[in-house]
């Protein structure tokens, strides 16, 4: 009789709630009977227990009561119910009583609603190298518990640069460092698509408390909130909701927070308080580490496949945009050589791979250079290929042949040619004092990196 009533309340309270509010709050609850006109429940966690006694157990007892059950309260305790051994065949048709929540792999705390983890993002998977060392000790320094300085964390960069595998390795680490850790990650698009149905619902107070009660708040490209003002009133109000508890906050975007258009300057500001790391395109030595730690962990899948000496090497070479790509790259060659038994040398790479090493080949233009470079120092392009010596002109022009050079398959005569009819000695020249000067001037270096980088997205 017991399973029948709470069946029914339980079909009641997921319509008046909405499917989102029922299975965040009422789903996790175990109806343990009735004891002296009192409903009994057992809760996995004291706060849910609470959060449910203030908001929902007059409704609960109200619907007891319009389905027969002389109910003159609702408690909750913490702990997990056992399942009756048996069921008669009526408690076998009757709604199924709802079974206790899932404990999360990655907090040891309720499941939270926040995006699944994946256990290879670690930070012992994670290869370390001069464009990522600081991001990875500042994810390391807030992945271990103690005081951190700098609230919240921001981590920038282009698609496949390691943001998201950073993210995931301080939940991971967080996790085992404290069981009890409530960590939550999950991208913008799911913290506005949970604010949505919260509103739709008519359920934001549950939304608030359960995004104000984590630990770690981790929120991936939040440049995806630009421009949705209700959504980013929100965050704004999380955000200072944890700070004011000290609580950690960690933020990815592809962008820096001051240059996401659409993002109110209020939150602009405030992610700018802690601290906000670039994840630097990888360099040559990063790549092959990555392809070397890669290749390792293959290894142990198939055994009988060997690579040959410099097809790592040449990889690191040829895709140098995307880790993701490059990995990808990397467990192509090794099905392709499990399934055909052929050991994995330079030219089955290349036929095996021509697809992603034709659209990794670099298509940038030097008319696109110069018009890059141009904008950059707000000068002419007809300035930088005009005969003028001034040092406003003459430093961008030799950035720009610099550039020509390392980013295009051009020759030295051709770079001079467009770059006003110019002798190839004088592009020698400037490659020369470019790298001369990326070595002490740190303005000249940012520009450089800044351009490359515009250049090569």
């Amino acid at each position: 009789m017991k399973t029948d009533v709470w069946g029914s309340v339980q079909d009641r309270l997921r319509d008046d709630l909405g499917a989102d509010a029922y299975k965040n709050w009422i789903e996790p609850l175990v109806f343990e009977g009735f004891e002296a006109n009192i409903a009994r429940f057992k809760a996995p966690t004291g706060f849910l227990g609470n959060w449910v006694s203030r908001n929902y157990s007059d409704k609960i007892q109200m619907l007891f009561s319009e389905h027969g059950a002389d109910v003159a309260r609702v408690e909750f305790a913490t702990g997990v119910a056992k399942k009756a051994a048996t069921q008669t065949s009526t408690a076998a048709k009757a709604p199924k009583v709802a079974e206790p929540v899932v404990q999360s792999r990655a907090t040891g705390s309720p499941e939270l609603p926040g995006a699944p983890l994946d256990a290879r993002f670690t930070f012992d998977a994670f290869v370390v190298g001069k464009p990522n060392e600081l991001a990875h000790a500042a994810a390391r320094r807030v992945a271990e518990g103690g005081p951190v300085t700098f609230n919240p964390l921001f981590l920038y960069g282009g698609v496949g640069l390691g943001k998201t595998h950073l993210m995931h390795a301080i939940a991971w680490e967080a996790r085992n460092r404290n069981p009890d850790a409530r960590v939550l990650y999950l991208s913008a698009e799911q913290f506005m698509y949970r604010f949505v149905q919260a509103l739709r619902f008519k359920d934001t107070m549950s939304f608030k408390e359960l995004f104000r009660s984590v630990d770690i708040l981790m929120v991936d490209d939040v440049q995806f909130i630009a421009g949705k003002d209700s959504t980013q009133d929100e965050f704004f109000h999380t955000f200072n909701a944890l700070v004011d508890q000290n609580k950690q906050i960690v933020i990815s975007a592809d962008r820096a927070p001051g240059e996401i258009d659409g993002l109110e300057e209020r939150i602009k500001s405030r992610l700018q308080w802690g601290l906000v790391v670039d994840l630097h395109p990888t360099d040559y030595e990063l790549r092959l580490g990555i392809l070397q730690t890669k290749a390792e962990s293959q290894a142990q899948h198939y055994p009988e496949v060997s690579i040959a000496s410099g097809v790592l090497e040449f990889l690191a070479h040829r895709i140098s945009t995307n880790v993701r790509v490059l990995e990808g790259a990397l467990t192509r060659l090794y099905a392709f050589a499990s399934l055909v038994g052929r050991e994995v040398t330079l030219d089955v790479a290349q036929e095996c791979l021509a697809d992603i090493l034709r659209a990794t080949d670099r298509k940038v233009t030097i008319d696109e250079i110069i018009r890059k470079v141009a904008d950059h120092y707000n000068i002419r392009m007809t300035d930088i290929l005009s005969p003028k010596r001034a040092r406003a002109v003459a430093r961008p022009r030799q950035v720009g042949m610099f550039l020509a050079k390392t980013l295009t398959s051009k020759s030295l005569p051709e770079i001079g040619r467009r770059f006003g009819g110019r002798d190839h000695t004088t592009v020698i020249h400037a490659v020369k004092k470019i790298e001369e000067l990326r070595a002490v001037d740190s303005q000249i270096a940012e520009d450089v990196e800044m351009l490359r980088r515009m250049l090569e997205a």
